[in-house]
């Protein structure tokens, strides 16, 4: 009999796979459905980066365009990787610093293999982003959820993590911007993780997905602007988000040197690097971001003043987010906090498809998340359907 391996059977589903199968048997009954929760954007990647993309593609001079990025990877990148950090953050990396990577969520899983044994701990925010755990189980680790509550700004409580899970624990990992949460973290917060990295000989990741989907002026910082944050901090950056490139697979990891080789040690044995057009591309993306991101994120802004704005008027007590492409809500009281209680009826009744705040664990219960990701009129019309369920 062929059995799947014990790493795989203590998975939980997949949170979006679950959606897009309820999504598919909703539609395959007839009923009109608007999905709001999957954060892929629906906006192309800007056309520079397209035209980068194909300029190197079709660049015959270019004798190494088809071979494997990881034998013949494209300096610029990793230099365009340097400058934003520089321009952007007022952060120097050296070269070992810098490691390309197939997006982020391949690089989170692949520092899990390459940073922790059988046994070991990894700490994860909750509600949290399910491929950190995911890395662990791979790993043949275990997760300690750190829990992100309301009453605390949904910042992690580090003095109300074990001493013996400290004791334990090789990496902690935490996101801000905060998906689902939209939590944004300064620079105080950050000194605060990087003290308690360096107290208990924790590597901190930082998964910084969001850090360009702001708005209303706010800027979010990087956890590498703490002094000496390099030491004891890693964190990982994808162009997905912030540049509509999610297809694309492109990202970097960029800050402690061993957290960084230990990835590049993992992608040695298992990828052969992303296409060398994408690299060319990725650069130009990177050069570009002062021009590129204010355009998109004030479609992001748009979008979330149209769900804040409605969902207000009917009552929900909403907070309106800083950063990412998210809008995290409570549930209706009728529901009594189950959320998927509740987009279980909104799928069912208004055709409406969001995600559960379950399924990004036990906290995230009583809550549900909206993305941004989709034109201003499916969004008028989901948002007009939820307020009248």
């Amino acid at each position: 009999m062929i059995t799947f391996a014990e790493r795989l059977q203590k998975l939980p589903p997949y949170l979006f796979v679950d959606l897009r199968q309820k999504m598919a048997a909703a539609k395959a009954r007839g009923v009109d459905v608007i999905s709001l929760g999957i954060g892929d954007p629906d906006m192309p990647t800007p056309d520079p980066v397209v035209a980068a993309l194909c300029s190197a593609v079709q660049d015959v001079t270019d004798a190494d365009r088809h071979r494997y990025g990881c034998d013949s990877p494209v300096a610029d990148f990793p230099q365009a990787v340097r400058d934003f950090y520089r321009h952007r953050f007022g952060v120097s990396l050296a070269e070992e610093q810098v490691v390309t990577t197939l997006g982020s969520k391949d690089a989170i899983v692949k520092m899990a293999l390459g940073m922790l044994n059988p046994g070991d701990i990894g700490i994860a925010a909750s509600p949290g982003y399910p491929t950190y755990n995911i890395g662990h189980v791979f790993a043949s680790a275990t997760t300690y959820y750190a829990p992100l509550l309301r009453e605390n700004d949904f910042y992690v409580d580090f003095d109300a993590i074990p001493d013996e899970v400290k004791r334990l624990a090789k990496v902690l990992w935490i996101n801000y911007p905060n998906n689902p949460t939209t939590a944004v973290a300064d620079l105080d917060f950050f000194a605060r993780a990087v003290a308690f990295g360096r107290q208990n000989d924790i590597l901190i990741a930082h998964d910084n997905a969001y850090s360009e989907n702001t708005y209303d002026g706010y800027r979010s910082p990087s956890i590498l602007q703490v002094d000496g944050a390099d030491e004891i901090a890693v964190e990982f950056f994808s162009l997905s988000k912030a540049f509509n490139m999610t297809g694309w697979r492109l990202g970097f990891v960029a800050g402690n040197r061993a957290a960084v080789e230990a990835v590049k040690l993992v992608k040695d044995n298992i990828d052969n690097g992303c296409l060398r057009a994408l690299q060319f591309a990725g650069a130009k993306a990177l050069s570009l971001a002062d021009e590129i991101t204010p355009a998109l994120n004030a479609v992001y802004q748009q979008r979330r003043d149209i769900v804040v704005n409605g969902l207000r008027q009917n009552g929900w007590d909403i907070e309106v987010p800083k950063a990412t492409m998210y809008v995290w809500a409570p549930v209706p009281p009728r529901f009594n906090g189950s959320s998927r209680a509740f987009a279980t009826a909104l799928l069912e009744e208004a055709g409406v498809v969001v995600t559960p705040g379950l399924g990004y664990g036990q906290w995230s219960e009583g809550y549900f998340r909206i993305s941004l990701t989709y034109p201003d009129a499916v969004i008028s019309d989901a948002i007009a359907r939820i307020s009248n369920l």
